[in-house]
């Protein structure tokens, strides 16, 4: 009998939660099932015009071929010019590197800090791959988390109570996904005042969703003196300005931790696409009033969703302050039954709705919070108000 010819590290690799509920949930609306997805976390959207026709400049232009590594000057300049505008971050352009998304952002920045033995402290909840990111490079992943009760937002006491020796970096996300929790300055403060204890341990900050915030002010952790150098901020273009097909994201990072990331991204993608990189400049550099717009809108769609979900029996819901999804807390129903299914987790809750409402969401296992499942809100308001209709009907039948 023959082995399989695939390496152990893609054996033990789980697949994406998100991804594979969203496979589902294509499986049964191809059986003639009205399905309504709110498991992918991508705007329903389209990329802002003014930024299509920047891409389709660019491509008359004849601005087709490679494109420097670690992004075109023009867009690393860009990049910096908006982190010190809008963010108070102070990365030249030579700290910038351009990425195929910000998932390879994180990728090359976990694979140019980590050995095998390392460990990061990961926030949780949290986005599904940072810890496969993690695992891929042999190094630890360390999860500390918080629940509905306390925002899911960590406090600097419980991270420090998990730093050790062998902690490279510490890696979150603001706004977070799955949650929508936004850290405050303040509590972002009492990080930095932390880890001034801990000077070997860096932190990889996610601000992928910084457009979508609804406290009317962004805190990057980068710009706190205890931890400025040692920093490392990811963000990009797919969630604010609806270019998720576009697969443009960038980090700005210590000068020697950028460095290498280029070296790694020229043995595998090289230079990031091109056109994409030209549309990136004109949506840096131009009016936001269309990533406001979107903004918005989710915060309409947030109120709705809230209202929904607060009416069914057995839910606890919280506030998110940004992003465009919700983290309802369904363990209240575990171990009850109908039509002969038993639901004892969030992966078995995530396939009961999309079975028996309809309606795709996903398990909050691999987001680190078992108890809860992931709702995106992006969707039209009738999509919205139907799918709550339906999960409450179908969580009433679990007896």
């Amino acid at each position: 009998m023959l082995t399989s010819p695939l390496s152990d590290l893609v054996s033990k690799m789980e697949e994406s939660a998100t991804l594979r509920m969203a496979q589902l949930g294509r499986e049964v609306k191809a059986q003639g099932h009205d399905v309504i997805s709110l498991s992918l976390g991508e705007p329903d959207f389209d990329t802002p015009e003014h930024i299509k026709e920047a891409a389709k400049r660019a491509l008359d232009a004849g601005h087709t071929k490679y494109t420097p590594v670690p992004g075109i000057p023009e867009l690393r300049k860009a990049i910096s010019d908006k982190f010190k505008r809008e963010n108070g971050l102070d990365y030249t352009p030579a700290q910038i590197v351009v990425s195929t998304g910000a998932k390879q952002s994180i990728y090359n920045v976990a694979q140019a800090l980590l050995n095998p033995g390392d460990e990061v402290i990961i926030l949780a909840p949290f986005w599904v791959s940072y810890s496969a990111i993690v695992e891929l490079c042999g190094a630890k992943p360390v999860i500390v988390g918080a629940g509905i009760e306390d925002d899911y937002k960590v406090s600097a006491e419980a991270v420090e109570a998990a730093i050790t020796d062998r902690t490279k970096f510490i890696l979150y996300s603001s706004p977070c996904n799955p949650t929508g929790s936004v850290y405050t300055a303040e509590e972002l403060g009492a990080m930095a005042k932390m880890l001034a204890r801990h000077p070997h341990v860096f932190v990889v900050a996610d601000e992928i969703y910084e457009l979508i915030n609804f406290t009317g002010a962004h805190a990057s952790i980068g710009t706190f003196p205890e931890v400025k150098d040692r920093t490392i901020t990811v963000n990009g273009f797919s969630k604010g300005f609806a270019m998720t097909g576009w697969r443009l994201g960038y980090i700005g990072a210590p000068q020697e931790i950028a460095e290498a990331c280029s070296k790694l991204q020229g043995q595998s993608t090289s230079g990031t696409n091109s056109i994409a990189q030209y549309a990136g400049v004109h949506a840096l550099n131009s009016d936001l009033q269309p990533s406001h717009a979107m903004r918005e809108a989710f915060a309409k769609r947030r109120e709705l969703i809230i209202a929904g979900l607060e009416g069914i029996p057995g839910l606890r819901v919280n506030r998110p302050q940004g992003a465009f999804y919700i983290f309802p807390d369904v363990s209240s129903f575990f171990g009850k039954s109908h039509a002969g299914i038993t639901v004892n987790n969030s992966d078995e809750m995530a396939e009961y709705l999309l079975m028996h409402a309809h309606v795709a969401t996903v398990g909050g296992s691999s987001f680190g919070a078992d108890a809860c499942i992931r709702l995106s809100y992006a969707a039209s308001e009738e999509q919205l108000t139907k799918a709550i209709e339906r999960i409450k009907t179908a969580l009433a039948n679990l007896q």
